[in-house]
């Protein structure tokens, strides 16, 4: 098959829950045999240089560019506000640069499957429709409203709070304008499917999570910093910001009083002033953005997930599960994720939960061990991104 991706900013380098989720999959259409175009908006934020995209990679996926400026301004935001009905953050997605180049691209070539990564990029479908006969998959990531919500429910300044209410409601208008107009659905988590099974979807549907390739990631117990405590993601990312703020605020204080040895390590990228000014505890090391995210995995003991809003499926859980660590979350970080608690994960969604659960895997190493052992069982058995994706294209094939 030809397989056409659209996406909302370029899938490379790989260093983002989003990022990975979409490459990923690109990478194993391909190793399946399928011819894969990703066609991506190429923002000023996440800006990929192609030049510096190996040519081996190049010769399996065809990767086609299209800077724009999605930069947050003030305003636009207003703007937007008084005068759209669309939410800003959709509205910044909407470049007629990208519209011609998906229109010469249409006219020019025939594409059997034209996924589309996540909701903003359905604002497409329309011309998609104009210029192909392709089936148009829909990728959903996350219920995006869902994220907004669960921010403005913890948000306490009150004309903030009144901004996300309205954001949130024009997402949601957004996802029903856009119910139904894709041919097939594929959400990552079955959660999410059946949110929009509830929504009105009546189109064909597979659940397909993010998979990892198991192949390069390998545990290694044996340079382990035990006790340790890290965390790593997108450090831009509103929801991380407001979870590690949590965990170091309620958390971290008297953990370090009673574990005198162990460090926090922090890592991820595109972190803010404001928010590396409010890192500095006894005990907690900020590393910025690292060069080998999976050389860090390994050298570290406990990872943790505090996510208190977010929706969707965490991609460095996955990760993490198959390195073998062992990952403590609240419900909300391990969504979409069928792990069972106690065995190859810990959940906790208290301050009283996550203080004792820590509390337990930096004494008792016995327990630490066989959670991150039956982590890598599991990752191996579920997340196997071939696995994955043999199965999206079986359901592909039987609906083209």
């Amino acid at each position: 098959m030809r397989i056409l991706q659209i996406c909302n900013k370029m899938p490379y380098p790989p260093n983002d829950g989003g990022a990975i989720a979409t490459l990923n999959i690109s990478k194993s259409f391909y190793e399946l045999g399928h011819d894969v175009t990703i066609l991506s908006l190429n923002t000023k934020k996440h800006y990929s240089d192609l030049s510096k995209i190996s040519d081996e990679l190049k010769t399996k996926i065809r990767f086609i560019p299209v800077d724009i400026d999605t930069t947050i301004k003030s305003n636009l935001a207003v703007k937007n506000l008084l005068f759209s009905s669309l939410p800003y953050n959709a509205q910044r997605f909407v470049s007629e640069n990208f519209k011609d180049e998906l229109i010469k691209l249409l006219s020019s070539e025939k594409f059997d499957i034209i996924q589309i990564e996540g909701l903003y990029m359905g604002l497409y479908i329309e011309t998609i429709k104009k210029y192909s006969s392709a089936k148009i998959a829909l990728r959903a990531h996350n219920i995006e409203h869902e994220i907004w919500k669960r921010t403005y429910l913890l948000e306490k300044n009150i004309l903030k709070r009144q901004y996300l209410i309205i954001l949130t409601n024009r997402i949601k208008r957004l996802k029903k304008r856009l119910l139904n107009s894709y041919d097939l659905l594929v959400p990552i988590t079955k959660r999410d499917e059946q949110f929009f099974k509830e929504f009105g979807n009546t189109k064909p549907s597979l659940v397909t999570p993010v998979g990892i390739n198991i192949n390069e990631l390998k545990e290694d117990f044996s340079k382990i910093e035990y006790p340790s405590i890290f965390h790593l993601g997108a450090l831009d990312w509103s929801p991380n910001q407001e979870g590690i703020l949590w965990f170091l605020k309620n958390i971290w204080k008297s953990l370090k009083e009673k574990h005198h040895n162990v460090n926090f390590y922090i890592a991820g990228r595109n972190a803010p002033e404001w928010f590396v000014n409010n890192l500095k505890y006894d005990g907690v090391v900020y590393l910025g953005e690292i060069e080998n995210a999976y050389e860090f995995i390994n050298s570290k003991a406990v990872m943790i997930v505090p996510l208190l809003s977010g929706s969707g499926m965490r991609v460095k859980i996955i990760e993490g599960l198959a390195l073998g660590k062992t990952i403590i979350s609240t419900s909300i970080g391990a969504e979409g994720i069928d792990v069972a608690h106690n065995q190859n994960i810990i959940i906790a969604d208290s301050t009283k939960n996550f203080k004792d659960s820590l509390n337990k895997v930096l004494t008792n190493k016995m327990f630490f061990e066989d959670i991150g052992k039956n982590a890598v069982k599991f990752a191996r058995e579920n997340y196997d991104n071939l696995n994955i994706a043999k199965s999206l294209i079986d359901f592909y094939s039987k609906n083209v």
